[in-house]
């Protein structure tokens, strides 16, 4: 049998490992061993254990409970924390998802290794290195073994990178395949489509039942930490909502929501505050 460990740590790779995780157990069982590892990245209730819950995740066969802190010191605690358990599974692969810094370290800890990465999502670029994110995903991709990218501009991506699309098997670090695979995110939102219109009364509970709304969120933190950028931001949706008379609804991350108060001009914040087409839900 293979074994795989699944590497998971913030709110979109936990929504996204759903799908692999479902398409294991319903066709694959027999076959593939997944063991799932929760880094603790993201540890808030909202953005972790209720996506386990809804989602029909398997509980994590591990969580690293890393919590926040710094870009070295999230990354180098998973590291230390996963080589340990990579060398006791001794998987055939580890798969990784996207660009946080869990899947930077899990890609570093086994590709040190010498166990193949998976990464799902490969090939994807900002063209901005100043964001973290893009240091994650160019250095996950380059050390990666198999590289799954949902779009064509990903491909594209990485094929000015220098990768080969026709690479012959075995597949090694050195001789890395990739693919164009489709989107998991998609796969996901079609699956629970229906489950969630039966299940859920959000709709009802914000009063947009079949009325125009705008879905808004934000967490980029050059969005968030730039004071400028965040008030410009909210003086745009707050311009919106009172012209075109359209209720916003804005999920926020428990750290952005903390940033309205010191970082919003006085005067909006308060004006957020009162606008009653202004939704702050929680994420």
């Amino acid at each position: 049998m293979i074994k795989i460990v699944t590497i998971i740590g913030a709110r979109p790779q936990i929504i996204k490992a759903a799908a692999l995780s479902r398409t294991i157990k319903n066709f694959f069982e027999s076959r593939l061993q997944e063991i799932i590892v929760h880094t603790g990245q993201h540890y808030d209730s909202n953005m972790s254990k209720v996506f386990f819950d809804e989602l029909k995740i398997p509980k994590e066969d591990y969580n690293l409970q890393v919590g926040s802190g710094s870009h070295a010191f999230q990354t180098g605690e998973i590291m230390m924390k996963l080589e340990t358990i990579l060398l006791d599974e001794k998987p055939n692969a580890v798969v990784l998802y996207g660009d946080t810094n869990s899947t930077l370290a899990g890609a570093l800890a086994a590709g040190k290794l010498h166990i193949p990465v998976v990464h799902i999502e490969a090939g994807m670029r900002s063209f901005n290195k100043t964001m973290p994110e893009e240091i994650n995903r160019i250095c996950c991709d380059h050390i990666s073994t198999l590289l799954f990218s949902p779009t064509q501009t990903g491909i594209d991506n990485l094929l000015k990178e220098g990768f080969y699309r026709n690479n012959r098997p075995p597949y090694t670090i050195n001789n890395p395949n990739i693919f164009h695979c489709g989107d998991v995110m998609y796969d996901n939102s079609l699956y629970f489509k229906n489950i969630a219109e039966k299940n859920t009364t959000i709709l009802e509970d914000n009063d947009i039942s079949g009325k125009s709304f705008i879905l808004c969120t934000i967490h980029r933190d050059s969005n968030t930490d730039v004071k400028e950028n965040l008030n410009s931001i909210f003086y745009a949706l707050q311009d919106i909502s009172e012209k075109k008379n359209i209720k916003i609804i804005l999920p926020l991350h428990p750290r952005t929501a903390k940033m309205l108060e010191t970082q919003l001009d006085k005067t909006l914040y308060t004006s957020v505050q009162q606008n009653a087409l202004f939704k702050i839900i929680s994420p």
